[in-house]
């Protein structure tokens, strides 16, 4: 684990902006990966911790209803499971059991609720559970989905986190397998180089153009087109994302943080601090508009491989007293 501690006033933080659009409260979607367990004990596993009825649905996969977190959905992660049917499906599952992980899909939780699910994810640690650290070829991950503040509310974040990436990959790595793999591609520069150019003030219609010429891949860390499919389906539509389907939501897709669970010093609340950051970052008009003045002078010249900017965000995240 790494020395760098994100300075967040409490266990799983509010975030900046509480409420979506209609007043109520924001609420996160998670997606966790991880071995070790099948899907049928995880699901017995949920509805002994949390409540709840765990049943069998399609195939190998599991729901689990009524659980104090709301309803689960557990199945193996694998896009032959969708895809295939028949013995070629069961083969690749029995195949895919090797290396591919269990997924935990919940419905949005509160923060009160994901408290809840970081305690069953040290249960399921207790039992058996493995994570990206224990094997060179696990490449498991966690999902957040927190719901938009409101359409207001999307282009500071994402800005912020283009700015924040470099920074967040080095001090908070993720694991080597998971760097290799496909899935969580940094942003390429000459979209950072735009949003940038377009501030913090822009209009979102032009953001989306922005990110639409420069990247139509599901796979970065945070994955923005399933909430510009939700806002401007007339700009991005869910068949023009390569990497898998678009499923609009009014919501980020952050799709960065690892899945440590059998590392007893790692928690559920360590890589949502990585978002409370992003957020803290886009609500902070003087951080963000130093960032976004710097990064031009970071990125050209001598400077054009941006090779000094991941230190140059950790000097300006000290002194905003955003990590210690």
């Amino acid at each position: 684990m790494t020395d760098i501690r994100i300075a967040a006033p409490e266990r799983f933080a509010p975030l900046p902006d509480r409420t979506g659009p209609d007043g109520t409260p924001r609420r996160v979607g998670v997606e966790v990966e991880f071995a070790g367990l099948d899907e049928a004990e995880t699901a017995r596993l949920a509805a002994t911790f949390l409540g709840g009825t765990a049943q069998r649905a399609e195939g190998d996969d599991w729901k689990v209803r009524g659980t104090r977190i709301g309803d689960l959905d557990i199945y193996l992660d694998i896009a032959l499971r969708k895809s295939l049917s028949g013995p070629l499906r069961d083969l690749g599952m029995r195949l895919g059991r090797e290396v591919l992980p269990v997924e935990i899909v919940t419905q949005p939780l509160t923060l009160e609720q994901l408290a809840d699910l970081s305690t069953f994810l040290t249960t399921l640690r207790e039992r058996g559970a493995l994570g990206s650290e224990a094997s060179a070829f696990y490449g498991f991950g966690v999902h957040f989905n927190p719901s938009i503040a409101g359409p207001d509310h999307v282009v500071r974040p994402l800005l912020a986190y283009a700015l924040l990436e470099p920074w967040m990959r080095r001090a908070l790595p993720i694991e080597m397998t998971r760097q290799a793999l496909p899935f969580t591609d940094r942003y390429p520069e000459k979209l950072v180089r735009h949003l940038v150019e377009l501030g913090p003030e822009a209009s979102l219609p032009d953001v989306i153009r922005a990110y639409r010429e420069a990247t139509l891949s599901r796979n970065h860390g945070l994955d923005m087109l399933p909430v510009f499919v939700e806002l401007h389906p007339e700009i991005i539509a869910a068949s023009d994302g390569k990497g898998g389907t678009v499923n609009p939501r009014p919501a980020f897709h952050f799709r960065l943080p690892d899945c440590r669970i059998s590392d007893p010093q790692w928690s559920l609340d360590y890589e949502w601090c990585r978002w409370w950051l992003v957020e803290q970052v886009a609500s902070k008009e003087a951080v963000l508009r130093q960032l976004c003045r710097d990064w031009p002078a970071e990125h050209s010249g001598m400077n054009f491989l941006g090779l000094g900017w991941p230190e140059h965000v950790g000097r300006i995240l000290r002194d905003a007293d955003l990590i210690g």
